[in-house]
């Protein structure tokens, strides 16, 4: 094995330590049931920062593994932001160099870590937000096949092969297999299937939900709005138990609250999984949801300006 592959192989496995393992937070006090529970996994609590760090590193270790990358070539994707800080600082902490594709109007926090990070980034349409991005990355990774290993988490079956072997065991295992409901919203769609599969291996009872945008015009970034956009390969609507839909405002109202009431600072993605659980709890005499929050609100400054107008 070449010398530079086998460091590089090294150090990105001794990573997996500090990837998933993430705590399961009791939001239980939310409710006014209190045979309902809520639950919710802090995301934000591993390397790159939210829940893409989990497909992150699977996508980029199977890479390795499988030979599809070598020295001297860039890791390639296209991203909204997340995924390709995971990217970023699983590349960094392990001497791979990353190149992204994102859409020119992503925030410039976002850009700013990338650029911290080391990423190479290459910008394209606002107006066609992800789904112009991968197009770019493609058309990028056929023209210099040699220079770039083309990740593409929106095809790639490690993308949910992730959850369904660590997210789904946490969850099952955290609490303490009570689970009656999953709740989370829909991107990649890779957190919904893989954790959903695991979960109705484990009990076929527990009920699945599946959250996505009201519209196209949406304010939930790294959401997709399934009916208008790139649908991803492995994406399966079947697996979904019911399918239920948020507005962005309603997403920055509980954000505002998730603060003022469980002093949590969380992004509007994670909010919005707050929202749509909770109107899942509505409908309940009892039982144990389960959601999760991708990440914080350490990116979403500009959010958070617009929040204290935001009436709850």
């Amino acid at each position: 094995m070449d010398v530079t592959f086998a460091y590089n192989l090294d150090r990105l496995r001794s990573l997996s330590k500090r990837i998933g393992a993430t705590p399961l937070l009791d939001l239980s006090g939310l409710l006014a049931n209190d045979r309902v529970k809520l639950y919710a996994k802090a995301e934000w609590c591993q390397l790159g920062g939210s829940v893409k760090a989990r497909a992150a590193y699977r996508i980029m270790a199977d890479a390795v593994e499988q030979g599809l990358w070598q020295p001297g070539m860039h890791m390639l994707d296209a991203t909204s932001g997340n995924t390709g800080i995971a990217y970023a600082a699983i590349g960094a902490a392990a001497g791979i160099p990353v190149t992204l594709c994102l859409p020119d109007n992503a925030s410039q926090e976002r850009k700013t870590l990338l650029q911290a990070l080391g990423a190479e980034l290459v910008y394209t349409s606002p107006f066609e937000n992800t789904d112009g991005a991968q197009r770019e990355a493609k058309l990028m990774a056929d023209n210099a096949p040699e220079r770039f290993c083309y990740l593409d988490q929106y095809s790639n079956r490690s993308n949910w092969l992730a959850h369904y072997d660590t997210t789904a065991e946490e969850i099952w295992t955290q609490s303490e297999q009570a689970i009656t409901h999953f709740v989370t919203g829909l991107g990649t769609s890779g957190s919904f299937m893989g954790i959903t599969r695991k979960l109705k291996e484990k009990d076929a009872r527990i009920q699945c939900v599946a959250l996505q945008p009201d519209s196209i015009l949406h304010g939930l970034e790294g959401w997709k709005h399934m009916p208008s956009a790139k649908v991803p390969a492995f994406y399966n609507p079947d697996q979904a138990d019911e399918h239920h839909s948020v507005d962005s405002m309603d997403a920055l109202a509980m954000m505002k609250r998730l603060a003022r009431e469980e002093g949590l600072l969380v992004s509007p993605s994670s909010a919005a999984n707050v929202w749509g659980a909770l109107r899942v709890a509505d409908t309940l005499e009892s039982g144990t949801i389960v959601t999760l929050l991708p990440d914080d609100a350490s990116k979403y400054g500009e959010v958070w300006a617009q929040i204290e107008d935001v009436n709850l």
